[in-house]
């Protein structure tokens, strides 16, 4: 008999485990709690849940370097527009890197300018899309990268 108990309460810690473990997880999903935080001295305060980033490359038309200057620029214009729609932005410098059609791996200078925002919407995602949009024509690249909560998009 004890060992019916056992795994009768095995078997109910398991099924507590698979309900209310997704249930906190997903109430962490939204952004309302982080899971592992609850209870630290984060616990109820504010924050940003969303995080936008644009990769400012360091080429014209997809391989011709730009100065130095010439890409701070950009850079420049991008901290500019985050921080008036985010108000603030930070940028870190990177190297990217594919593999073109004859297989030679191609290496740029890459800055990311990302900021975060407590609330998205529709008009500032167009907004930040019709910059990329304008970055990626000003530097004849075939499409700028966009990355929303985690998601990768190319602007073409």
């Amino acid at each position: 008999m004890k060992k019916k108990s056992w795994m009768i309460a095995a078997a109910f810690v398991v099924l507590l485990t698979l309900v209310f473990l997704p249930v906190q997880q997903s109430y962490s999903a939204e952004g309302s709690e982080t899971v592992g935080i609850t209870g630290s001295a984060l616990d109820g305060k504010f924050h940003l849940s969303h995080v936008i980033k644009i990769y400012v490359p360091s080429t014209v038309k997809g391989n011709i370097p730009i100065t130095e200057e010439a890409q701070q620029r950009f850079v420049d214009e991008a901290l500019t527009n985050f921080s008036e729609w985010f108000g603030g932005a930070t940028a870190v410098d990177g190297e990217g890197a594919w593999v073109d059609k004859d297989k030679t791996l191609i290496k740029e200078n890459v800055t990311i300018v990302y900021a975060f925002a407590e609330k998205l919407d529709k008009k500032l995602i167009d907004q930040v899309v019709a910059y990329a949009k304008q970055l990626k024509e000003d530097l004849a690249q075939s499409s700028v990268s966009l990355e929303v909560d985690g998601k990768m998009y190319f602007i073409e």
